[in-house]
């Protein structure tokens, strides 16, 4: 009874999913359909009017932003949360305190500023502004997740490794690294979500150049109406890229989320 529970709330979550998959090949009265129709002429119409409509542009911008901002994370907060662990710093609690502090200001209370201070850089509708806000809005969350991966290494390991010789640097690349590799490819994964689907400083620093591809979707909806199957497909263009990440990294990612439950 319990697995066949299990499967019928999966099944239930992953309907919509399923739902946006099958209207993406649909033509637009099919889509608008009421009630709605399951049997249809499958049709990539809705595919090639998306790529038309100039996606190319905004899934690289996309691909950018989140790609460099999530290397820049990673290799800044992997030596953060290693200092804040086995090598804590005076006042470590403080730090951290200050860390995840900057996540609790609303989005929305930050705007204005940064729109003035990018608008005088002369920096709007650049994708490197993207990559800076992107790389801080993630950073105290991989500083935060590093650092409990970080705290399942034994001391012992470390002490093996200084008495063998090994300075901090290999320390770190030699012998915490692959410990540590499954808890990296969590946290990577999780700042590559939250950057492929940030919206609002897309939306409000962004034009012409630099969209990425939540706003695409915006742009979705005109002022005619909402084409649903086309709205669909680019939806389905526009999730791909993380779930195949996901898929690649699905190893890692159940063994890094996993790591620090049990001590």
């Amino acid at each position: 009874m319990l697995t066949t529970l299990t499967w019928i709330l999966a099944i239930a979550f992953f309907s919509p999913v399923l739902w946006m998959v099958l209207t993406s090949f649909k033509q637009e009265s099919a889509a608008a359909s009421n009630p709605p129709s399951f049997f249809f002429t499958p049709t990539l119409d809705q595919y090639r009017a998306v790529l038309d409509a100039g996606a190319g542009t905004y899934f690289v911008n996309s691909l950018i932003a989140t790609g460099v901002s999530t290397l820049l994370v990673v290799v800044m907060a992997v030596p953060a949360s290693y200092a804040l662990s086995i090598r804590p710093v005076k006042k470590t609690q403080d730090v951290l305190f200050f860390f995840i502090s900057t996540k609790m200001l609303p989005v929305v209370a930050v705007i204005m500023p940064i729109y003035v201070i990018a608008g005088q850089l002369k920096v709007l509708d650049n994708i490197w502004t993207l990559v800076v806000l992107y790389t801080s809005m993630n950073l105290p969350i991989a500083v935060w997740m590093m650092r409990s991966f970080f705290q399942e290494v034994p001391s012992e390991v470390l002490e093996a490794a200084q008495m063998d010789g090994a300075g901090l640097l290999k320390t770190l690349w030699r012998v915490l690294m692959p410990m540590v590799a499954p808890g990296l490819a969590a946290t990577a994964l999780i700042c590559v979500i939250f950057a492929w689907n940030e919206f609002f400083f897309a939306l409000n620093l962004t034009a012409a150049k630099s969209s990425t591809v939540p706003v695409f979707l915006v742009s979705q909806m005109t002022s005619e109406g909402l084409y649903l199957a086309q709205l669909s497909a680019a939806s389905v263009l526009a999730s791909l890229p993380v779930v195949i990440a996901g898929w690649v990294a699905q190893k890692q990612l159940v063994r890094g989320l996993s790591m620090g439950a049990v001590k």
